[in-house]
């Protein structure tokens, strides 16, 4: 592997012992506006000046090969390009199937909230400079110290703020290898350290440090896709890991009589059942593994990992067995289509159907606001959703005004029906502010996931 090491662009790769709990998280660093990347190529020939300009498309390669998070450094200069960095760390964590930690810019506790808002699960402050030490305690009680991480360049900076960071810091990021022996010294606290090199050797060394939490270094980028191979190094030596760990062992399940167990496939976010396959012991194993759906190929007969052609992948969420443990249940993250027609579910052939009611909440405000989209691009003649379009965004927004007043006198009456009536009004009008916007209620509900 890469000996060879930037800790300005460091990605970061985290382990903890066996003895105390804990498991590693693999973490790669991206960076988000205008940068000089350091020219380098990864061990499979791809130009990393290339791949920084895709900072999205960078993301899903580093998750794709089993990183375990994400820290993207704002590296923009200027207002315009600082809100076209947190565009880029939006998207980033919208694609992203792992955690993703926020740093760099940060001059105030609205940078810190709006890398949070972003999609962030963590922020960072940088210890380099005085201003971001002095919002501390400020973000830490707003935002919760679980969401607040501190970037530190030297051991002294650890010292003079040992109160501060005790109470309002989760962990510390070593930015550079220099201060390391010194910070081990000095610093009681979970800290992540900058290495050189990505040896086996010297991640058991630095782990045998109780205050050390994790290990980073540009090699880690460099040799991102021997992630895999390196977890598994890491198992053999007893340091734990990011992968599944099953409540119920492969020999536990009753088995058809090929050998497999049916897999139903569900998207985690709606329920939609996508599809029907099947797993023998090494798709089983394979799965829990690497965290990408494995199945079993009856028609090939060979191992199947789902998207490895078409890019369509089902990261696992959660799997779960039936009562008989003859049927796994299976919740993703589908990226992409499901079908091999290219239908997200290959579920689309109706044999009959009864009329009833959506109840699903999430479901039936796709229901509505689907209308209201299409409205917009086809419009009907009389329709009152078409009528608040033509007027604009200040009709819209009067009327969602008055809506909620609405629903503060509604409030006041012992009638609940009223207030219902009210809240539905106001949900549509919201909708209407959705549609012209260009806000989708996926990202509503990330966003309050998020919260």
């Amino acid at each position: 592997m890469c000996k060879d090491c930037d800790s300005t662009t460091a990605s970061r790769k985290r382990w903890r012992t066996v003895r105390d709990g804990c498991v590693c998280r693999i973490v790669c660093l991206i960076p988000a506006g205008r940068i000089n990347y350091r020219n380098h190529r990864h061990r499979d020939g791809t130009s990393g000046n290339q791949s920084s300009h895709n900072p999205v498309a960078l993301a899903k390669f580093y998750s794709d090969n089993y990183a375990d998070e994400l820290i993207v450094y704002d590296m923009s200069e200027g207002d315009a390009a600082h809100e076209e960095a947190l565009d880029i760390v939006k998207a980033i964590c919208s694609e992203a199937e792992i955690p993703v930690i926020g740093a760099g810019n940060v001059k105030r506790v609205e940078d810190i909230k709006k890398l949070l808002y972003a999609g962030c699960k963590k922020a960072a402050l940088n210890y380099s400079k005085p201003g971001n030490i002095e919002i501390t305690a400020e973000v830490s009680k707003r935002f919760g110290k679980e969401k607040i991480v501190a970037c530190v360049t030297e051991a002294d900076s650890i010292t003079r703020n040992e109160t501060l960071i005790d109470e309002y810091i989760s962990e510390i990021i070593l930015v550079k290898e220099t201060c390391l022996k010194e910070s081990i010294s000095i610093s009681r606290f979970p800290m992540i350290a900058s290495v050189p090199e990505v040896s086996l050797d010297k991640i058991l060394e630095l782990l045998s440090n109780d205050n050390i939490c994790g290990i980073s270094g540009y090699a880690i980028n460099e040799n991102a896709k021997e992630l895999l191979a390196v977890k598994a190094l890491c198992q053999n030596n007893d340091i734990t890991v990011n992968t599944f760990e099953p409540a119920i062992p492969w020999e536990a399940f009753k088995l058809n009589g090929d050998g497999h167990v049916t897999v139903v496939v569900q998207d985690y976010k709606t329920d939609e059942v996508l599809m029907v396959a099947y797993m023998n012991e090494e798709a089983y194993n394979t799965t829990l593994k690497t965290g990408k759906m494995t199945y079993y190929s009856r028609s090939r007969e060979e191992l199947w990992v789902k998207g490895e052609t078409s890019g369509h992948f089902q990261y696992v969420k959660s799997l779960t067995a039936d009562c008989d443990k003859d049927t796994i249940l299976a919740k993703v993250s589908q990226i992409g289509a499901a079908c091999h027609t290219g239908s997200h579910s290959c579920f689309f052939n109706e044999i009959m159907a009864k009329e009833y009611e959506e109840t699903n909440p999430l479901k039936v405000f796709e229901q509505v606001f689907d209308v209201i989209k299409d409205r917009k691009i086809h419009p009907k003649e009389g329709s009152y959703t078409n009528y608040l379009f033509d007027k604009g965004i200040d009709k819209i927004l009067k009327k969602l005004g008055e809506e909620a007043t609405e629903i503060v006198i509604a409030a006041k009456n012992p009638n609940a029906n009223e207030i219902k009536y009210e809240i539905s009004d106001f949900l549509y009008h919201m909708m209407v502010l959705m549609a012209e916007k260009n806000i989708t209620w996926e990202e509503i509900t990330t966003e309050l996931a998020q919260r």
